[in-house]
């Protein structure tokens, strides 16, 4: 039989990391998949984690783990599609490696994603977005970073490790002034910042002072802000905007809904949505079609084009009672 420990650490190391080369967020998701994924299995057949084999890690098992993730971990639809893919990664390469285990593997790739359904983005308007860049009251330096944190995430459409990841010497503030990051699958992007960001900028580098590798905004202690870290700001900078502005009480407001906000306002503004993709570093126009859906000032200019029908309007009648009949059921 097929031990699993030397399979999962040679998947590990070198199909993750040696061969495919992925980010350490890939790395965690994955490894969180499959402490979880263990744990089940060996509650599930009574074996030590590392004594299970590939053949214990059968569809019905899979099946019942995924089952297992939405009902008693109450995990979304999108995460157990998530933990799915980690699960489907491995066997495709266990596939190769062990070829005797093909019925076994088969049955497990033949496991389907399970559909669900998308909402419309949710995003800010602009005296929304201009409320919370009013919120700190730039008096101490933790609410100056914040305000400069605010705003380079509202201008430039940062993902929150984006954001956390840019380091001093990442911000160009002379002619064509910009943000360079590395984006999500190790994609490198320029980001263009505004007249305003540029001189927030400029002003925030020159108090937090001239250190090229340090992180841009720094926690207290001048280590890299968490992601945590900065969902709890913007929250906090959301409960103080609410105030002034009712509407953000109604709206649950994350860093991503903020990146959603400069996606709408650079679509309000014109912006082809080739451009908005490459903006905020999407794969594919695909990942920028749900910002066409969300608007509904483009949907309102499409119906102003159109002409209304001629046709009288009138109530149908059918001709024959028995049709009537049939016609209902």
């Amino acid at each position: 039989m097929s031990s699993l420990a030397p399979l999962l650490q040679s998947f590990f190391t070198e199909r993750l990391i040696s061969q495919r080369r992925v980010s350490p967020h890939t790395i965690a998701s994955y490894r969180d998949t499959f402490r979880l994924l263990l744990r089940f299995a060996a509650a599930r057949t009574g074996k030590a984690p590392s004594r299970l084999e590939l053949a214990d890690l059968d569809a019905p098992l899979i099946g019942a783990f995924l089952d297992h993730l939405e009902k008693d971990r109450h995990n979304s639809v999108r995460t157990r599609n998530n933990r799915l893919v980690a699960v489907h990664s491995l066997f495709r390469f266990a596939a190769l490696r062990e070829p005797a285990q093909a019925s076994v593997i088969q049955r497990v790739l033949a496991i389907p994603q399970k559909r669900f359904e998308r909402a419309i983005v949710s995003f800010l308007d602009r005296e929304e977005i201009v409320a919370i860049l009013a919120s700190p009251d730039r008096t101490t330096w933790i609410s100056r970073r914040d305000h400069a944190l605010l705003l380079v995430m509202v201008q430039t459409g940062l993902r929150v490790s984006e954001l956390t990841g840019l380091r001093c010497r990442d911000v160009v503030l002379a002619n064509g002034a910009h943000v360079f990051c590395r984006g999500k699958g190790r994609k490198e992007r320029c980001t263009p910042l505004t007249a305003q960001t540029v001189s927030v900028l400029r002003s925030w580098l020159k108090e937090r002072g001239d250190e090229s590798d340090g992180p841009l905004f720094p926690s207290r202690r001048g280590t890299t802000l968490s992601t945590d870290a900065v969902e709890r700001l913007v929250d906090k900078y959301v409960n103080v905007a609410a105030q002034r502005c009712p509407s953000l009480g109604d709206k649950r407001v994350t860093p991503h809904v903020l990146r959603h906000s400069t996606a709408m306002e650079l679509l309000a503004s014109g912006v082809d949505s080739s451009v908005i993709a490459l903006w905020l570093g999407h794969e594919s126009l695909q990942s920028t079609q749900m910002y066409l859906h969300a608007d509904m000032a483009i949907k309102q200019r499409a119906l102003d084009r159109t002409a209304p029908h001629a046709g009288a309007v009138g109530r149908f009648r059918p001709s024959d009672a028995l049709m009537a009949f049939l016609d209902s059921l």
